[in-house]
């Protein structure tokens, strides 16, 4: 089941957009729920000084040229903005809480974006994790499926190597000219050469830090309808993309492994939790072949602003109710509005200023906790 295509953006919304979605403390819920309340990215824009005031604290909005300078440099690399909605977005990106409004990509035109697999491992992987890996993807995109890994070395390398010329997408921790590890250049150029693509969140210019790998991995789990992890240590990037997988409800798959092997400590926990064993791409292609219909019931349709009525700001007092009903635990905003006795609208525009402000964090699309620092 995929979105409904929205119509392509102008040139000056997708500026608008990625002036918004760059903007301090704004991130993929805060620019919905700004797009929401204001029905545009210009209009959220012109709205943003005068929540920004509100909240005491300044934060940075992008200059239109800033903007129209990623854009161009980013066209200098041969790639694209495409933005949430649009024909080019891809299609089971746009289920995953908190989606990214827009990502860069490169290449992928030709690709089956609807049946794609994930292939996930330890980056000192062994030699006949290598081969399996191999094995998989080779079988996997022979049998018309698109493989999708992180450009990691070992088990990701091993992937997309196996499925260049099959269909191959990689996604990046960093900005499109920032690719880690440097000595897997040379395949990030050899799978946009093959009709494969290169996807990235991440702002022209951003250098990948420890804590970009887990986004990324949710970009992972996120393009794809399952993710299989061939090696992987007990604490390792490649469980959390399985427990993103799960939380997506993407299918999980797992390569055993002998239990004196530390790389293979993940994957056996994973099967002993609950993750389909496999021996062979068959077994995957038969899970996914036959995938319980009611996945299609967790999937939203493809958002659009609805636009709210005016209403004046809230009121200290309103605040005030609201930060005593928040704790460091999450709470359910539709709860949250139960408890505090406020309207719909002025919890809205609270959580907007308190987000702006970098006083919440939101967890699992509707969660909201205090931050503390």
């Amino acid at each position: 089941m995929a979105p409904r295509p929205a119509a392509t953006l102008t040139d000056t919304q997708r500026r608008d957009w990625l002036r918004l979605l760059r903007t301090d403390n704004v991130g993929p819920a805060t620019f919905r729920q700004l797009l929401t309340r204001f029905g545009s990215a210009d209009a959220a824009l012109d709205a943003l000084p005068g929540l920004l005031r509100r909240t005491a604290k300044p934060l940075r909005i992008p200059t239109q040229s800033e903007a129209e300078d990623e854009i161009a440099g980013l066209s200098r690399y041969g790639a694209r903005l495409v933005a949430g909605g649009e024909p080019d977005y891809p299609p089971l990106l746009a289920y995953i809480p908190a989606a990214p409004p827009l990502v860069t990509m490169a290449g992928g035109q030709n690709l089956d974006w609807l049946r794609t697999v994930a292939i996930v491992g330890a980056r000192n992987a062994s030699a006949a994790g290598i081969k399996m890996t191999r094995l998989l993807a080779g079988d996997l995109g022979e049998r018309g499926y698109t493989v999708v890994s992180g450009l990691a070395r070992g088990i990701d390398t091993a992937a997309h190597r196996a499925t260049l010329t099959t269909g191959t997408i990689a996604v990046l921790a960093g900005g499109f000219d920032k690719i880690y590890p440097d000595e897997n250049i040379p395949l990030a150029h050899d799978i946009l050469d093959n009709g494969g693509c290169l996807l990235t969140e991440m702002p022209l210019g951003w250098e990948p830090r420890a804590r970009d790998f887990p986004r990324r991995n949710r970009l992972v789990s996120g393009l794809s309808l399952g993710v299989v992890v061939v090696e992987a240590a007990k604490r390792s990037g490649s469980l959390i993309t399985a427990r993103l997988a799960l939380e997506q409800n993407r299918d999980v798959f797992a390569v055993p492994g002998s239990p004196l092997d530390p790389r293979a400590e993940g994957g056996n926990t994973l099967i002993q939790q609950g993750a389909k064993l496999i021996t062979g791409a068959a077994d995957i292609v038969e899970t996914l072949g036959s995938a319980d219909p009611s996945r299609n019931a967790l999937f939203d349709r493809d958002w659009e602003p609805d636009l709210l009525p005016d209403t004046p700001p809230p009121s200290e007092d309103d605040r005030s109710r609201l930060l005593s009903s928040l704790s460091a635990t999450p709470i359910d905003v539709d709860e949250l509005v139960r408890q505090s006795g406020l309207p719909a609208s002025a919890m809205q525009m609270l959580l907007l200023e308190l987000d702006l402000a970098g006083q919440i964090e939101w967890s699992s699309g509707q969660l909201v906790a205090l931050k503390y620092s």
